[in-house]
């Protein structure tokens, strides 16, 4: 396969929903920049090696494609986005303006703050096993514990009300998914959400509380700036998305992964130690990781051979370049004990994801108290019987199905 030769239809479908399309090592090998064909029927340029991805991830040049007309439109319905452009350029997307937002909402996630909420997860997971056991088994572990959990510490750590997390599920989904939803759908949503979090806003800016959204509120940048009202709301919707739908569909994905062949399982009973190495190998040989990252190039760039001219959209597919043979050795197997693990599951560069320690110390809370009390664990289908989630920007499973 050669550049021109072929317009793939992306994301490129697989015929089973934990392993890999084929076309991923064949584009590596022979078309590291090829053209693909989006959900919304416009075309990009798909880069899937491991140094490529890097590179355009970090590369400043290469943005965000929020404000550019001539970008193409990755979703199949009218706006061919996931968040309107309003809603969108409410953050800074590029430069200091951008790295002055991160600074603000980073300190909220550091590895230390989030050590330190580790008890409180664990013990929220506890009572969700309890419920799932006292339903009885199969159960399906991502409605059970993989929704619930992460949904509860988002919505702890932003003062919201977790009783709410339908609607959080239904706006997340309709706002995430590239063809299910027709354009009045997703208007409505994001309209029921826009109200929703600015009435949150008015609330905590009347009466602060512990948490992100009032701090944010109260506090002011290094130059003294405050966040304005269009920006909180923003932040609040993305952060509450992204906040529990990624981690709860990499809850099933991994435990799935884990189950899918028992020696893994049984190794990790043997040797706790390994729960760290083991997440991160999870979120490396994830290959149902959904759409990846669009990017938009203003000039004439070469990329792996190609010239690329001004206008083109890229994707980067970060679960392709984390399956690369020459990024690492034994790439197609999973490693529990791999180390180093430089993969790029929360993209590189300065859009790299702000709550990667929130999401790993998720999934190592939830793997510890998963080995604890449950194990016996196991699928309770075949691993064939598994299906995708399709259409989903990060990719999922519909269900994980499991008995004890």
């Amino acid at each position: 396969m050669s550049q021109g030769e072929q317009v793939l239809t992306y994301p490129i479908p697989s015929d089973a929903a934990l392993e890999p399309p084929v076309e991923w090592a064949q584009l590596q090998q022979k078309c590291p920049v090829a053209r693909v064909t989006l959900p919304s029927g416009d075309e990009a340029s798909l880069v899937t090696r491991y140094e490529d991805v890097k590179r355009v991830l970090s590369d400043p040049r290469f943005t965000r494609p929020t404000h550019m007309d001539d970008a193409a439109r990755i979703a199949d319905n009218e706006s061919g986005g996931v968040f309107n452009s309003e809603m969108a350029t409410a953050i800074p997307q590029s430069g200091e303006a951008h790295q002055r937002w991160r600074r603000m909402i980073s300190k909220w996630f550091t590895v230390k703050r989030m050590a330190a909420l580790r008890p409180g997860m664990e013990a929220m997971a506890e009572r969700l096993i309890d419920d799932m056991l006292e339903r009885g088994q199969p159960a399906d572990l991502k409605a059970s514990l993989g929704f619930p959990l992460p949904v509860w510490v988002i919505c702890d750590l932003l003062g919201v009300p977790d009783a709410d997390r339908d609607r959080f599920a239904y706006w997340s989904d309709t706002l995430l998914n590239l063809t299910r939803y027709t354009q009045a759908q997703i208007d409505t949503a994001q309209a029921e959400f826009v109200q929703y979090m600015a009435a949150h806003i008015i609330a905590k800016r009347a009466e602060p509380g512990q948490d992100l959204l009032s701090e944010l509120i109260t506090n002011t940048d290094a130059d003294g700036g405050r966040l304005s009202d269009a920006t909180l709301v923003a932040t609040g919707m993305g952060l509450l998305v992204a906040g529990h739908e990624t981690t709860a569909n990499m809850i099933g994905k991994m435990v799935a992964m884990l189950l899918a062949d028992r020696r893994r399982w049984e190794l990790l009973l043997a040797d706790r130690s390994l729960v760290r190495t083991a997440v991160e190998e999870a979120l490396r040989f994830d290959a149902n990781a959904g759409f990846g990252m669009p990017r938009y190039l203003g000039e004439d760039l070469e990329v792996a051979g190609a010239v690329l001219p001004g206008g083109t959209t890229v994707v980067c597919s970060m679960a392709a370049a984390n399956r690369d043979e020459s990024a690492f050795d034994g790439a197609g197997d999973m490693d529990l004990g791999r180390s180093p693990n430089l993969h790029l599951a929360f993209g590189a560069g300065a859009h790299s994801c702000l709550g990667q320690a929130l999401a790993r110390t998720e999934l190592q809370a939830v793997l510890e108290v998963l080995l604890r009390r449950l194990p016996s664990l196991e699928l309770a289908v075949p691993v064939a019987d598994l299906q995708r989630v399709e259409g989903l920007a990060v990719g999922g499973l519909r269900e994980v199905p499991v008995r004890w």
